[in-house]
């Protein structure tokens, strides 16, 4: 099938480097002699009929911006038939061949039974802070965010050390603990508290019951959220009740991790994965995710990407564990 016209949305959660994606993906296909609409605010806007033509100046001065020029929204109705049937129509309406889809695990989600249900082709392109897409290494938006949560635990290690205590710092994450654990390492922290890890250990007992701080006059602790972890909060409430003698902090970095400038290695991956899903729509390709795998560009099955089991490195965990004491 040859496609004369795509249709370009970010769901979900925004990550630094979509706008540099949107920008790939509409200067590739007009280069290849496409037609591309912008969709507004995710699946909602595509059932909501907002369509907006993209030309190439459309795209111009977006690379460095963070957030997402088309918007995004969490879309309840699309998750139903009916609200997929909608959808579908107004593609056909506008004469759309085909979809790229920005976002992370939820969206493509989305993404996948959509083009099941209608044998419809998508290209999606892992857009989350997360890390957490199955198939590559690297999503858009991990980066950038790894690189503010670094820069906010280097300004809360000066007022820690002044005071001598014990912050708990809870990034983004979920269900993955790619950000807290990585963030811990470039940042010198002492700890890092991950789903992986709490599904089977407690890990706060271990900290404290390693000797915890005894070599330290303060101490670091990043923290994934959600309920696997408890999050911040709960394990210093847990540290009042059970370990009295320290002096605990939290902070919680929250949606400050999501906004900003994208980094250039952001930037790049982000323009190279639009690119790529260009090529993927004129090599046939449908229902893929575009990943990056040891610096080459690979296509994932949404079935694979969406998984939720991207394998957890023990190796940087170690290596975690080898440096804080």
């Amino acid at each position: 099938m040859t496609v004369k016209c795509i249709g370009i949305l970010t769901s979900g959660g925004d990550a630094p480097g979509m706008n540099a994606a949107i920008r790939a993906v509409t200067r590739a296909a007009i280069y290849s002699g496409m037609e591309v609409k912008g969709i507004m605010r995710g699946y909602k806007g595509l059932i909501a009929d907002e369509f907006i033509p993209f030309k190439t100046n459309s795209v111009s001065n977006i690379i460095q911006q963070g957030g997402t020029i088309l918007k995004t929204a969490r879309c309840q109705e699309f998750m139903t038939p009916e609200g997929r049937k909608i959808a579908y129509d107004a593609l056909v309406r506008e004469n759309i061949d085909a979809l790229v889809v920005i976002g992370g695990d939820g969206s493509l989600t989305g993404a996948r039974i959509f083009a099941q249900e209608y044998n419809y082709p998508i290209i999606g392109l892992p857009g989350t802070i997360d890390n957490d897409l199955q198939g590559t290494d690297f999503t858009i938006g991990y980066d950038t965010a790894l690189n503010t949560i670094m820069q906010a635990v280097d300004k809360i290690r000066d007022t820690a050390s002044s005071h001598e205590r014990l912050f708990f710092i809870e990034v983004m994450g979920r269900e993955c603990g790619f950000l807290a654990l990585n963030g811990a390492i470039a940042s010198g922290a002492e700890a890092a508290i991950i789903p992986e890890v709490s599904k089977k250990d407690d890990q706060l007992a271990k900290l404290i019951d390693n000797g915890f701080r005894k070599s330290k006059n303060s101490s670091l602790v990043l923290v994934t959220e959600g309920d696997i972890t408890g999050g911040a909060m709960k394990l210093a409430e847990r540290v009042k009740n059970e370990y009295p003698q320290y002096d605990v902090r939290v902070t919680i970095l929250g949606h400050v991790q999501r906004g900003g400038s994208p980094t250039a290695n952001d930037r790049i991956l982000a323009s190279r994965m639009g690119a790529a899903a260009i090529d993927a729509l004129n090599d046939d390709q449908r229902n893929v995710m575009i990943g990056i795998q040891n610096d080459k560009i690979v296509y994932v099955p949404f079935s694979k990407a969406v998984k939720k089991n991207k394998p957890f490195p023990e190796d940087l965990y170690n290596t975690l564990q080898i440096l804080s004491i």
